[in-house]
C-alpha cells in the first residue's frame, strides 16, 4: 500500500484502526490486557508472541507485573521496532502515537500485533476471518502543538466517549467527570503521564521534553478541555 505519509526514521504518526463493521476486538478486561501485552512483544525486532504462552503455562494467569518480571529475570534484552509514545485501547478501535525509529519498524510492528492478536482473539472466540478493518491510518505529527493535542484526544478524549458520547459536536460538557473517568481507565497512557504507572510500553521521546512532571501535563491537558483545542485536530472527522 502506498501511503500519503510514508514512514521515515524520526518521523512521528497517529496510527488508529478499528474492529471489521466496527465489530468488537477487545470484550473483556483480558483482552485487553493481551492487547496491551502485545504493544510490548510484538515491538521487538526478535520477540514473538511465543513468550506469551510460555510465560502462562509456567506462570498461570498473565499480567503486565508478570512479564515485566520475566523479561527481567530472563535477562532479554529488547531491540524496539518503534517508539510507543502512547496509547489508548477501546472495545472495538485503537489508537497509537508512535515515531518510526528503525527503517521498516512501523510497518513491521504492526503487521506484528494485528496478526497476533487477532489470532488470538479468534481462537478465543471461535470466529474466523479478519479482525481489523483493512489497513490501519496513519497520520504524519509534523508540528509540536499537533503532537501536543493529539497526546491528550488519545489519552483523556477517546475514553471520554464512554461516558459524554456527543463531545466532538458539543464539547465537554462535565470536565472534571471526564478527568475522573480518565483516571480510572486502565487502556491508556493517561496514568503514565500521571506518573501513577510504569509502563513497559512506552517511551515518551520528545513528549518527556515538553511535560517533563506530572504537573505540567496536567495543566496543559485541562487547558485543551476547557478551550476546545482538540478542535484544531483536523483528522479526526475522518476516523
Amino acid at each position: 500500500m502506498r501511503r500519503k505519509h510514508p514512514f521515515v526514521i524520526g518521523t512521528i504518526h497517529h496510527i488508529y484502526n478499528r474492529g471489521v463493521a466496527k465489530c468488537v476486538i477487545c470484550d473483556r478486561d483480558v483482552d485487553f490486557w493481551r492487547f496491551l501485552q502485545g504493544l510490548v512483544l510484538f515491538n521487538d525486532v526478535n520477540l514473538t508472541a511465543n513468550i506469551l504462552w510460555r510465560i502462562e503455562r509456567d506462570r498461570g494467569r498473565l499480567t503486565m507485573n508478570v512479564l515485566k518480571d520475566y523479561l527481567i529475570k530472563q535477562g532479554i534484552r529488547r531491540n524496539p521496532l518503534v517508539r510507543i509514545m502512547a496509547y489508548c485501547v477501546m472495545d472495538n478501535h485503537f489508537h497509537l502515537l508512535i515515531e518510526e525509529i528503525q527503517s521498516g519498524g512501523i510497518t513491521r510492528f504492526m503487521h506484528k500485533l494485528g496478526i497476533g492478536y487477532a489470532e488470538y482473539f479468534n481462537k478465543k472466540y471461535e470466529r474466523v476471518g479478519s479482525l481489523f478493518q483493512n489497513v490501519f491510518k496513519n497520520v504524519l505529527v509534523d508540528n509540536e502543538r499537533y503532537l501536543q493535542y493529539l497526546l491528550v484526544y488519545i489519552n483523556v478524549l477517546n475514553p471520554a466517549g464512554i461516558i459524554e458520547s456527543n463531545w466532538k459536536e458539543k464539547g465537554i460538557q462535565n470536565m472534571k467527570s471526564v478527568l475522573r473517568f480518565a483516571e480510572t481507565y486502565q487502556w491508556s497512557s493517561h496514568l503514565d503521564y500521571l506518573g501513577k504507572r510504569g509502563s513497559l510500553i512506552l517511551d515518551k521521546g520528545i513528549l518527556n521534553e515538553l511535560f517533563p512532571t506530572p504537573k505540567k501535563y496536567m495543566e496543559f491537558v485541562k487547558m485543551v478541555l476547557r478551550d476546545k483545542k482538540y478542535q484544531t485536530i483536523d483528522h479526526l472527522a475522518l476516523e
